[in-house]
This record gives structure tokens, C-alpha cells and sequence, in this order.
């Protein structure tokens, strides 16, 4: 009887605990996929966040689609989480911005919304108080320079993007343009600086490493003289690692000689590894630990009313082969 009673007493405990835990105002960050390595390092930030301040009236709350290619999903967990009394504030990494800022207008939150890793357009800033994330314009210029620098002469580039309606991996591509070519605001490469964007490129793969690394493999049978890809997402890197491997394998004197030259963003995973390798240029890579890590704080700033920079860059680290074992900030 008397061990009956403590079972009992122990399970209040920690049914009441779970109350507690579950009565905390959440900061909730909602990223376009879980399937994504990038979006874990945010996830493990915010855990981070959770286990220094477990005394605090707030806990930071992770979550997203499945997968980065369901846009509509992420949108329905913007609404649901809008709609919950627990949710004081919220970050989001919009997939599809346009949809998302739709999803805000229709939802009109009367709580702070802030964005990370990715914004919304410009049209739609408005629609959020701040953005906390990669300079991704910077990213992208940067991706231009190394490339350029590896092939002052130009050539002919495929640019691998993600989604098509994502605004970080937009504003990427569009400064390796401007890097590339001299100019600003170009849609595509026609011989600006000497560089020329194939036809079919740019390629959009929604995230999927895989898809990326055939992307490439498919776009070098076609095109055996192209001279570089920039990808704007490490996908391919971080998400096939071997498979990306394999087929660098096969160009591994072009890549050598710099005959073709292969630059990426990102530097999470196998990628300092790859680079390590010398089966990339460079890679310019973002801080989503930092990120996930940043986002309870500002939006607690946001709650209280008190003044937040707008945007809030988290920096970037380059590698090369040369670099591979310095180049990620600790």
C-alpha cells in the first residue's frame, strides 16, 4: 500500500511538472524542413537556449514540415501556431515567402513575428518586426569573388539554387551575379564580365541533395565544357556526401587544374571535409547554431517593446582547401 501511495505521489509530481513545462510561453521558431542538417544546428541552438535559461517563464519551441519541399505545410504550421495561446512569439524561415506573408496577413498576429535564415520579400517586410540570419546577398557576392578570382577570365556558369520562391537563396544568386559581372540587379548572365549562365541554369532542387548532385551530373553531360557550378545551398555537399564524391571523382584533374571550378555555400556536415579534399573552390558558410541560439532573446526584446536592429546578421565563415582546419568560427 504504502509503495502504491508513493507511485501515485510521484506520478503527480510529474504530471504536475509537465504542466508546468507545458505553461511556459513559447518562443516558437518554425524552419522549412526537419529533414535538413542546416535546420538541425538551429534546432540544437534553441535546445541550447532551453537548457541555460530552464528557470525562465519562456522555452524556446522547434518545429516544421517534414520535409523542406512541403511549402503548404510549413504555411498550415505558421497558422496552427499562430492560433495556440501558448505562442508569445515566433520566427520563421519561409520556404515559399510570398505564401508565408500571406499566411501572416490572413492570420494578423497580434504578437511579434520575426523571420530567420530566410525573409520575406521586401514588399512584405512590414509583416515582421525583424530578420535574424546570413547577410545572404554578402554570401552569394562572395561565392562571385572566389569564382572570379579562380577564373578571372569568365566562362560559362550553372547556378544551383533551392526553391525557386525561398528569398536567401534569391538574394544569393542575385550578388554572385553582381560579383560576377560588374553590374547590379541582372536576372541572368549574358556574357556581363565574361560570364555566361547555360541554358536550363539556374537549377531549382528544393533543398534535395541528391537532386543536386544528378542536377550537376546531368548538366556536365550536356554541357562537358562548362567551367563552374555555384551552388547556393551546400545541399549537394552536406546531403549526398559520397554521391557528391563520386561524381567529383570524375572530374577531379578539370577541378585540380581549375579548369572547372565547383564554389558552395554552407559549411555544415561533410562539406569542410570535401573542401579539405579539394573537391570544391570554396565554401561560404552561415552560423545556424548561432541562429537557433540568437531567436529566443530577440523575440523576448520584441515582447518586451524594447528596440531590435533590423536585420540582425549572424556573419560567415570561408574555407578553402588551404583553410579547411581554422576556417569555422568556435
Amino acid at each position: 500500500m504504502k509503495k502504491s501511495l508513493m507511485l501515485i505521489a510521484a506520478a503527480v509530481l510529474a504530471l504536475s511538472a509537465g504542466d508546468a513545462f507545458a505553461a511556459k510561453k513559447q518562443l516558437v521558431i518554425v524552419v522549412k524542413g526537419l529533414d535538413n542538417p542546416f535546420f538541425e544546428a538551429i534546432h540544437q541552438g534553441c535546445e541550447k537556449w532551453n537548457k541555460e535559461n530552464a528557470d525562465s517563464e519562456y522555452e524556446c519551441f522547434y518545429t516544421g514540415p517534414a520535409s523542406t519541399s512541403d511549402e503548404a505545410g510549413e504555411a498550415q504550421i505558421v497558422q496552427d501556431m499562430l492560433g495556440k495561446p501558448s505562442t508569445v512569439a515566433m520566427a520563421i524561415s519561409p520556404s515559399n515567402a510570398p505564401l508565408i506573408a500571406n499566411t501572416l496577413r490572413a492570420a494578423n498576429p497580434q504578437i511579434p513575428i520575426m523571420t530567420l535564415d530566410a525573409d520575406l520579400k521586401k514588399e512584405d517586410a512590414a509583416l515582421r518586426k525583424t530578420y535574424l540570419g546570413t547577410d545572404n546577398y554578402l554570401m552569394g557576392f562572395r561565392l562571385g569573388e572566389y569564382l572570379k578570382k579562380a577564373k578571372p577570365n569568365g566562362g560559362t556558369v550553372c547556378l544551383i539554387e533551392g526553391n525557386a520562391a525561398a528569398d536567401n537563396i534569391l538574394r544569393r544568386a542575385s550578388g554572385t551575379r553582381d560579383a560576377l559581372s560588374g553590374q547590379k540587379g541582372l536576372d541572368a548572365l549574358k556574357g556581363e564580365g565574361g560570364w555566361t549562365e547555360i541554358a536550363g541554369c539556374p537549377v531549382f532542387t528544393n533543398d534535395d541533395g541528391p537532386a543536386g548532385v544528378q542536377a550537376m551530373s546531368d548538366i556536365l553531360a550536356a554541357n562537358p565544357k562548362l567551367d563552374a557550378f555555384v551552388i547556393e545551398g551546400g545541399w549537394p555537399l552536406f546531403g549526398a556526401p559520397q554521391p557528391y564524391r563520386q561524381l567529383t571523382d570524375q572530374y577531379k584533374d578539370r577541378i585540380a587544374s581549375k579548369d572547372l571550378v565547383i564554389v558552395a555555400a554552407d559549411t555544415i556536415g561533410d562539406e569542410v571535409a570535401i573542401a579539405k579534399e579539394g573537391r570544391v573552390e570554396a565554401l561560404v558558410g552561415q552560423r545556424p547554431f548561432e541562429m537557433g541560439y540568437k531567436a529566443p532573446s530577440v523575440m523576448i526584446s520584441l515582447i518586451k517593446g524594447e528596440k531590435v536592429e533590423d536585420p540582425v546578421f549572424t556573419g560567415l565563415d570561408e574555407c578553402t582547401k588551404d583553410t579547411a582546419d581554422t576556417c569555422i568560427q568556435k
